[in-house]
């Protein structure tokens, strides 16, 4: 295979010096005044944050046998370059908030928090994107997002940090829609299962997402902020509870699967991002929590088994049952308990009803326009597409030692 590395050699590296040539001259050109601005960002916020995104997201898509360093090594390059496109692309798109000087701290929490988006998506191409095609995905997606969070927040009067939180459904339906473009691996190959250790390192990930993913819900939230972290724990504990009771009771055995809680113990923490600061009592979000983890373990089923083969779609994270539908459940609860709340102020409800829906439907549907129209520039020949016999492994990209046990 040297040819096949010398392509490597002559691509990623330079595309790699060009992006980030790019961004020290963006960030000289776009930095901040020298004020002082007491930040609403506490640095052990930022800390919680940054361990979610890079631990996390790390080891929560190491599952795959032969692809843990590629799913550890290229998580972290695409993050340290996609929060540099963060910053600088939100500095640098028009907006009416112009005179408005952001403190540097919650900057670089919301470029973290962007960059979920991205893993997100990642997850659904696990295995089968190059790393040429990851960095470029990266930086469009970045943009992407941002451009639509600014639509939102322009025209249908989403609040920033609530437009943040739409980071969640526009990464697993830009990743769904990219993953359609990729050819499907053959049902056969063996380097797309998992192993017990690869299963646990995927299981120390979702620990480290679970435990932090308070902190990523409410690090953005001014008011209420601990009414939003206990929100927030009480749907997770009562998903990962969930996640337990129906992964033995949908298991032929009545054995618990792995998996299952793998995916479905986050679910709670995805579908009460939306409305953390608004719900008012935690048995709400205990019962958002409990439905969100029901659809993330039923949906498995469906998905892998009837929707995905029909779009041909391979998700190989499964981000749709884990991050996509919990997403859409929480974002019909924010309409719903809007409604409840705002029951009694008159005729100019339905108006701000719509904009809420409007806000999902927008985010929802131009990560699957972009998503498609990425996955199919990032498929041509120009960006050597690896062929299907080398999906989900390291060799292709990274030294690796085997330790050969021989036997007489």
């Amino acid at each position: 295979m040297p040819s096949n590395y010398r392509n490597f050699r002559h691509s990623v590296p330079w595309l790699i010096l060009l992006l980030e040539a790019v961004f020290i001259i963006g960030c000289y050109f776009v930095s901040s005044n020298n004020e002082i601005i007491i930040s609403d960002v506490s640095h052990a916020d930022f800390q919680d944050v940054n361990h979610m995104v890079i631990f996390g997201f790390g080891f929560f898509l190491t599952f795959l046998r032969r692809y843990g360093f590629s799913s550890t090594g290229f998580n972290l390059l695409i993050i340290a370059l996609g929060i540099q496109c963060s910053v600088v692309t939100e500095i640098l798109l028009p907006s009416s908030d112009e005179g408005v000087d952001e403190d540097v701290l919650r900057r670089i929490s919301k470029a973290a928090m962007s960059m979920t988006a991205v893993v997100i998506s990642t997850g659904a191409v696990l295995g089968k994107a190059n790393p040429v095609q990851l960095i470029l995905m990266t930086i469009v997606e970045i943009i992407l997002f941002h451009i639509s969070r600014r639509i939102n927040s322009e025209f249908l009067m989403v609040q920033d940090g609530e437009g943040m939180m739409h980071v969640l459904l526009f990464g697993a339906y830009f990743g769904l829609a990219l993953s359609s473009r990729f050819s499907e691996p053959s049902p056969r190959s063996e380097k797309k299962a998992s192993t017990p250790k690869s299963h646990l390192l995927a299981m120390l990930g979702t620990l480290f997402l679970w435990v932090f993913w308070p902190s990523f819900n409410s690090v953005l939230v001014v008011e209420d902020k601990n009414k939003a972290v206990y929100n927030t724990y009480f749907a997770l504990a009562t998903s990962a509870v969930i996640a337990f009771a129906l992964s033995a009771l949908t298991t032929k055995d009545g054995k618990l699967r792995m998996a299952h809680i793998h995916s479905a113990v986050l679910a709670g923490g995805v579908a009460v991002s939306y409305v953390v600061d608004i719900i008012d009592y935690p048995w709400i979000a205990m019962i958002l929590g409990l439905l969100a983890s029901v659809i993330a373990v039923l949906g498995s089923y469906c998905l892998e088994r009837c929707w995905n083969p029909v779009l041909k779609i391979h998700d190989s994270a499964g981000v749709h049952f884990t991050f996509g539908l919990p997403g859409v459940l929480g974002a019909l609860a924010q309409v719903v308990i809007f409604i409840i709340k705002t029951w009694n102020d008159g005729p100019g409800l339905g108006y701000f009803i719509m904009l809420r829906i409007g806000a999902f439907c927008v985010t929802i549907s131009f990560a699957l326009i972009t998503g498609f129209i990425t996955g199919l520039i990032l498929n041509s020949k120009l960006f050597k597409t690896i062929p299907v016999s080398k999906y989900f492994d390291d060799l292709f990209y990274w030294e690796v030692s085997f330790h050969v046990k021989l036997t007489v």
